[in-house]
């Protein structure tokens, strides 16, 4: 059931509409955010596992980034950032068209791990990442503990593992890997409960509007964060549990 500490005053049939209603935009969500999936998996193992295509973004011997493997890999933050601050101007139709871009750009990003860690350690790592992920979120959706207070903390974490990430890119450090990987893992583990929760109860303190425009956007956004805590947790474990070529 719903918490309805934030919907005051509404009746049982009030409720039952808000329960059928989420309900229904947690399967948006969690449709969105699994066809995002699908584009960023179809993609990225088309460019990984073709010679020609990832040549085009890296030295094909040393795996080395060119200048296109650099935009690339930049691509998706730059397109996160931009998505935040349009999604407002855009029409529902456009938002989620950019945001299977988004997914796409990822794959690119992304491709290279098909040449580095084995088809199978990579199948086991995304099973292990989908378990963990269901869990976590099914947490996050029926806890009656509010997580709100975790989300500066896990924010503030975030900011400083982009930092170490983007330094490790020059320095390369293998200690500071691992540990930026076991941080990694834990920050999305929190922020895939944290975020749950908060899709559901920002879509509960908006659902008498009943502004479809807005539960559009509001659901290509959940989506949009619960697939970066994916692939995010994905990519830290598969640190751990990829078995390279």
């Amino acid at each position: 059931m719903a918490q309805y500490e934030t919907v005051r005053g509404v009746g049982a049939g009030a409720r039952a509409q808000i329960d059928e209603g989420l309900r229904a935009h947690m399967n948006k969500v969690y449709g969105l955010m699994s066809a995002g999936m699908l584009i960023t998996a179809g993609v990225a193992w088309a460019v990984g596992t073709s010679d020609a295509l990832l040549g085009i973004f890296r030295d094909p011997m040393t795996l080395q980034p060119n200048i296109l493997g650099w935009v690339v890999m930049f691509l998706p933050l730059v397109m996160v950032f931009a998505f935040g601050a349009l999604i407002n101007r855009m029409s529902v139709a456009a938002a989620q068209l950019f945001f299977y871009a988004y997914a796409a750009a990822m794959g690119l990003s992304l491709a290279w791990i098909f040449k580095v860690f084995t088809g199978v350690s990579i199948a086991q790592t995304f099973l292990i990442t989908a378990i963990a992920f269901a869990g976590l979120s099914l947490y996050g959706y029926t806890t009656k503990r509010d997580l709100s207070a975790m989300g500066t903390f896990l924010l503030m974490g975030l900011i400083g593992l982009i930092v170490a990430s983007l330094v490790n890119l020059f320095i390369a450090s293998s200690a500071l890997a691992f540990a930026i990987s076991v941080i990694g893992v834990l920050i999305f583990a929190g922020l895939t409960a944290f975020d749950t929760q908060n899709i559901k109860n920002t879509y509960i303190q908006h659902a008498m509007a009943a502004d479809q425009e807005w539960l559009g956007k509001a659901a290509i956004m959940g989506a949009l964060n619960l697939y970066l805590d994916f692939i995010n947790l994905f990519m830290f474990l598969l640190q751990f549990m990829g078995n390279r070529e």
